[in-house]
């Protein structure tokens, strides 16, 4: 079975056929030796370890040389002095996308899941149900396992009300579909007096009121995008506020688990960028927005480095599956790991994490 995944910024449909290519099928032998070699011990390959690798009877001088070539073309590339080369995104997208075969588990592996998904008494609760996924994910993987919550429905704007507090403290309620309520506590940049803040509350009821939440956010930088030169001052704390609400009530809509499996590998454990990638998993946000991406796809997804389009996963990768009931997509699994992870392992895992979560949900309705 092939995969190919998706690209930067954009999720495509799973193509069970592989592209062509003009690389020569040495060229592609070696490129995959190489990479195969380096997720395995994440240290740069060398001409003599690369001959021997790939099983081929060739002198250290044709290995530069094809070594060359594909440095030329942007697949690997030389991290220092060292005579070994590495991957470079454009390489591992080349290997996912053309030199990957993945073979789906047996029904042993996928019973033993099933088992330890099932294996916490979640009651009933879907979202008990998507930690235990989360789990599962990152401790078979050993890489940092995330799951969505399931939308059954689409859930709309109804009213938003702004009530002060102390400080520059402010208590959003907000009121969606069937007068569901929910409470967020604010900061502002100044302090609001009541009458400013339900002069918000009225823009932003006027406003959004009957949108779905999935479309508020857009509507809210699309109005501050257009109209920020004749934006009164209580008008952008509004879109402000009524952002942090989002912000707030989205930061509930997916679990993560072992996010301390990154710091196994060394490529990630500098403190620079362990602080910035937690920091994303704190605020969630940029994770969201590429589950989001994901959902409107079928079939794996596979980010790879920049291709994500935020810079503290330029060495990570995400490997994502939707999972569904009853032909519905409900949410988006999947794991977030170094560029080097093992994928012909891991996608397999993430499919079929993502078609037995769907089943267990099925089951509950």
């Amino acid at each position: 079975m092939f995969y190919h995944s998706g690209i930067s910024k954009r999720p495509h449909t799973v193509n069970m056929t592989k592209p062509s290519t003009e690389l020569s099928e040495r060229a592609q032998l070696m490129l995959r030796a190489l990479i195969d070699r380096y997720i395995r011990d994440g240290q740069p390959v060398g001409s003599r370890t690369l001959a021997r690798e790939a099983g081929l009877e060739l002198s250290p001088a044709t290995v530069r040389n094809v070594m060359a070539d594909l440095e030329d073309l942007g697949f690997v590339c030389s991290p220092h002095t060292s005579a070994g080369r590495v991957p470079t995104v454009q390489g591992y997208r080349f290997f996912v996308d053309t030199l990957l075969t993945v073979q789906p588990l047996d029904l042993q592996s996928v019973e033993k899941m099933r088992t330890r998904l099932l294996a916490l008494d979640w009651g009933g609760e879907p979202k008990s149900l998507v930690e235990s996924a989360s789990g599962l994910l990152s401790g078979i993987t050993q890489l940092a396992g995330v799951v969505t919550l399931p939308k059954h429905e689409h859930v709309y704007f109804k009213r938003v009300e702004f009530l002060p507090l102390s400080d520059n403290r402010v208590l959003a309620v907000l009121v969606t579909g069937e007068d569901e309520v929910q409470n967020r506590i604010l900061i502002v940049e100044k302090k609001c007096s009541p009458a400013e803040l339900q002069q918000a509350s009225n823009y932003l009821n006027k406003l959004l009121a009957g949108k779905d939440l999935a479309d508020v956010r857009a509507t809210l930088l699309h109005e501050m995008q257009e109209a920020r030169s004749s934006m009164n001052s209580m008008m952008m704390t509004a879109m402000q506020m009524a952002d942090q609400v989002l912000e707030k009530t989205r930061d509930e809509d997916f679990v993560m688990a072992g996010q301390t499996n990154l710091m196994e590998f060394h490529e990630l454990c500098n403190i620079d960028k362990l602080r910035n990638l937690f920091d994303a998993f704190s605020r969630k946000r940029d994770i969201l927005h590429l589950l989001d991406q994901c959902i409107h796809a079928r079939g794996i997804q596979i980010f790879i480095g920049e291709e994500s389009g935020y810079r503290m996963l330029d060495e990570c990768s995400m490997v994502t599956a939707p999972y569904s009931v009853n032909g519905e997509i409900l949410g988006v699994l999947g794991v977030i790991g170094p560029t080097r992870m093992a994928y012909d392992r891991v996608i397999p895992i993430v499919d079929a994490t993502a078609r037995l979560l769907g089943a267990a949900l099925n089951q509950k309705e």
